[in-house]
C-alpha cells in the first residue's frame, strides 16, 4: 500500500507526526489543506517567527497571526484569538482564506471557496476509492495515478467541476480508474483533421461513409446536449468501445493505451486547476506549427531527450471543440532500452516504487536528475527559440534499474511558447517558473525531505552555470524567483494562461 494513504502528506522534518493517523475526514482535511496554505502563506501572509515546530505568519488584511508546522508542505493551521491559538479545520480555512483574500484584492467571489470545499471532498472520494482498488503494476503508470495533492500550489487542485463523484470517479487516476474508450463513427463530410491521425483509425472500424472518432466517457456525458441532433441525424453514430483498457494520467483527460503504445488528449468542459479543459480552437489550430517547432528542436539535440510529440487532431465541424481528440505520441523508440519513464509530479508526491524511496546518494541522484532535465529546456530556448512548459506534469524522467535518471521525456505542445510570439523577457521568465520553481524546488524539497542535511543547490546552480545564455548570471544571483498566483489569479477571475508572477526567495543565491 502507498505511504501517502496512511498518513497526511509529509511535512518537514520540523512537524513530524504524531504515532496514530487520523481518520478518512481528517485525511482529507490534510491533503486538501496543504496546497491551500501553500497558496495564502506566499502569496498573502508574512513570516513573523518560528517557534520550535511552528511557524507564525501575520496576515496583512485583518492583521491577524496564523501558525502552522512544516514549511514546504504545512499542515495544522490555527489562528490567533485574544492570546490563544485556535485550530482551524478545511472548512474554517476556507473561510479564513476568503476573508483575506476580500481584504487583499478588494473584490467578492462565490465560485472560488466552493472550489475549494469540492476540491476537499474530492479527495475524500478518492480516498475511499483507493481503499477498494489496486494500484496498477506498470510503475509509469502508477507514478501517473498518484497524485492526491497534485498542484502544491494551487487553492483547488483537485476539483472536479463541482458534479457529483459518480460522474467522475470513474474517470479519475488518483483511484487507479481503468477503461475503454467510447468509439464513434463521424460522417465523412464532417470531418476535420490537421497532420497525422492516422493512429486513431487503427482503434477500431468505422462504417462505409464515416470515419473513426474515439471519444473519452466523461466527455460524452458533458457534451451530450450538444450532440443530441448530431446523433439524431445521423452524423454521428455510436460503435460501441474499444476492446482493450485505457489509462487515464496525471492531466486526467489525457489517456495512455500500452495496446497502441499512444496517449489521446480529450476535450472536457471541466474547471481543473486555473483552466476549463477543453481543446480550444485556437490552440489546436497552431498546435502542428508549435509541435513542429519543437520536433526540429529536439532533433539537434545530442544525448538522450526526448519529445512525446502531439501528431495532430481530428474532430467535427459541427462540434469542434467539444468532439476533438489530439493524437500524442507514444514512448515508442524515443524511451532508452531498459529505461522505467516516471511522472516529475509523481516523485514529489510519492508512490510506490519511487527511487526516491530507495537507498540512494542524494548527490549522485540529483547531479543525474540535473543533467537530464535542466540541458534540454535551456537549449531549446537558448538556440531555438522554444518556451517548453517543463514543469511537473509535462515532464516525464526516466531512470535505469538502479533507479538513476537516464533520461527525461517533454511533452504538451499546447502549453510551449515561440519566439518572438512572446517576447524574449516573457519566454525567459515562463522557463524560469515552470523549470525551477515549480520542479527543481519540488524535486529538491523531496530529496531535502528524505535526506536531511543534504543541501541540493550547489549542484543546481553548477548545471545552470554551463550554459551559456545571458540570463543565468541574473538567475544565479538574483534575490528572486518569479512564482505564479495562483490564488491570487482564481480569485480575481483572471485568464488561466494570464500568469501573474510574485518574488519568491531564491535558493540558487549563493548565501540563501
Amino acid at each position: 500500500m502507498e505511504r501517502v494513504d496512511l498518513m497526511p502528506p509529509p511535512a518537514d522534518d520540523d512537524s513530524a507526526h504524531g504515532d496514530s493517523g487520523p481518520g478518512d475526514g481528517a485525511l482529507a482535511d490534510a491533503y486538501a489543506a496543504v496546497p491551500l496554505l501553500n497558496c495564502l502563506l506566499r502569496e498573502v501572509a508574512r513570516p513573523v517567527r518560528s517557534e520550535g515546530a511552528h511557524h507564525v505568519h501575520r496576515l496583512p488584511g485583518g492583521d491577524r497571526l496564523l501558525r502552522v508546522r512544516g514549511t514546504r508542505r504545512p499542515i495544522e493551521p490555527e489562528v490567533e484569538v485574544a492570546g490563544v491559538w485556535q485550530r482551524l479545520g478545511h472548512t474554517g480555512l476556507v473561510a479564513l482564506v476568503a476573508e483575506e483574500m476580500r481584504r487583499h484584492t478588494g473584490l467578492p467571489n462565490h465560485e472560488l471557496p466552493a472550489e475549494m470545499l469540492a476540491s476537499r471532498d474530492v479527495v475524500a472520494a478518492l480516498l475511499a476509492a483507493r481503499a477498494r482498488a489496486t494500484p496498477p503494476d506498470d510503475l509509469y503508470l502508477r507514478s501517473e495515478q498518484s497524485l492526491l495533492t497534485g498542484h502544491t500550489h494551487h487553492p483547488a487542485p483537485k476539483a472536479r467541476g463541482g458534479g457529483p463523484a459518480t460522474g467522475w470517479l470513474p474517470y479519475a487516476p488518483e483511484a487507479y480508474a481503468r477503461f475503454p474508450i467510447t468509439l464513434l463513427g463521424l460522417r465523412e463530410d464532417t470531418v476535420v483533421e490537421e497532420g497525422d491521425t492516422s493512429a486513431l483509425d487503427g482503434l477500431g472500424t468505422a462504417p462505409p461513409g464515416y470515419r473513426l472518432l474515439p471519444a473519452h466517457p466523461w466527455q460524452l456525458d458533458l457534451a451530450g446536449p450538444e450532440l443530441a441532433a448530431a446523433f439524431a441525424d445521423g452524423r454521428l453514430v455510436r460503435l460501441g468501445a474499444t476492446a482493450f483498457d485505457t489509462w487515464p494520467t496525471a492531466a486526467v483527460r489525457t489517456l495512455y493505451t500500452p495496446e497502441h503504445d499512444l496517449f489521446l488528449k480529450f476535450s472536457l468542459d471541466v474547471r481543473i486547476t486555473n483552466d476549463i479543459r477543453r481543446l480550444w480552437r485556437h490552440d489546436l489550430l497552431a498546435v502542428c506549427r508549435t509541435d513542429a517547432a519543437v520536433r526540429s528542436a529536439f532533433r539537434t539535440f545530442d544525448g538522450p531527450p526526448a519529445w512525446l510529440g502531439d501528431r495532430g487532431y481530428r474532430t467535427a465541424d459541427f462540434a469542434f471543440e467539444a468532439l476533438a481528440v489530439l493524437v500524442r505520441d507514444g514512448f515508442g523508440e524515443r524511451l532508452l532500452p531498459g529505461a522505467t519513464p516516471l511522472l516529475a509530479a509523481g516523485l514529489v508526491e510519492g508512490f510506490d516504487g519511487s527511487p526516491l524511496d530507495r537507498a540512494i546518494d542524494p548527490a549522485t541522484w540529483w547531479t543525474a536528475y540535473l543533467a537530464r532535465v535542466v540541458p534540454p529546456a535551456l537549449t531549446a530556448f537558448a538556440q531555438h527559440g522554444v518556451v517548453i512548459e517543463a514543469h511537473l506534469q509535462n515532464t516525464l524522467v526516466a531512470v535505469d534499474a538502479d533507479g538513476l535518471p537516464v533520461q527525461a521525456l517533454y511533452r504538451d505542445a499546447e502549453g510551449v511558447k515561440l519566439l518572438p510570439d512572446v517576447p524574449r523577457r516573457a519566454g525567459w521568465e515562463r522557463l524560469v517558473y515552470c523549470l525551477v520553481v515549480n520542479h527543481l524546488m519540488e524535486i529538491a524539497g523531496a530529496l531535502a525531505a528524505r535526506h536531511p542535511g543534504f543541501d541540493p543547490w550547489p549542484a543546481a546552480r553548477r548545471e545552470l552555470a554551463r550554459h551559456d545564455l545571458p540570463e543565468i548570471p541574473a538567475l544565479l544571483t538574483s534575490p528572486t524567483l518569479p512564482a505564479k498566483t495562483n490564488l491570487v489569479l482564481r480569485w480575481t477571475g483572471a485568464d488561466g494562461a494570464d500568469a501573474r508572477y510574485l518574488p519568491l526567495p531564491n535558493p540558487l543565491r549563493e548565501g540563501t
